[in-house]
C-alpha cells in the first residue's frame, strides 16, 4: 500500500518551519493541518470552519507548486482581509492532494 501522505513546509506565526506529514486521502485542507498539528494557537485559525468567510487561515505560498484555481468566494475573502500579499491563498480552499507535495507556505499574521 502505498503512503498518501505527502510532506508540506508550514511556518507559523512566529517564524518557525514546520515539516508537516499530510494525508492525501482523508479530504482534508491545508487549514485543517494547521489545526490538526496545533501550528496556530486554538481559534485563531479557520474561524468560520473552512467556508472562506473568514480570512484567519490565510498563508502565503512561498514554492512553486501548482495549486488549484481561486475560487470567487476565496477571491472576495482575500481582497478584504488584511494583511494579504500577491501570493496569499486561504488555506481551507486549498486540499491536500498528491500534487501539493513540498508546498512550502506561510501563515499571515492574526488581523
Amino acid at each position: 500500500m502505498d503512503n498518501p501522505d505527502i510532506t508540506i513546509h508550514i511556518t507559523d506565526r512566529e517564524g518557525v518551519e514546520h515539516e508537516v506529514q499530510a494525508p492525501t486521502d482523508m479530504n482534508m485542507n491545508l487549514m485543517e493541518i494547521v489545526r490538526s498539528y496545533e501550528l496556530a494557537p486554538e481559534g485563531t485559525i479557520g474561524i468560520c470552519g473552512g467556508m472562506a468567510m473568514c480570512a484567519s487561515c490565510q498563508c502565503y505560498v512561498e514554492s512553486d507548486t501548482q495549486l488549484p484555481e481561486m475560487g470567487d468566494d476565496e477571491e472576495a475573502m482575500l481582497a478584504e482581509a488584511f494583511h494579504v500579499k500577491d501570493n496569499s491563498r486561504l488555506g481551507c480552499q486549498l486540499p491536500i492532494t498528491p500534487e501539493l507535495a513540498g508546498l512550502k507556505v506561510t501563515l499571515a499574521p492574526e488581523e
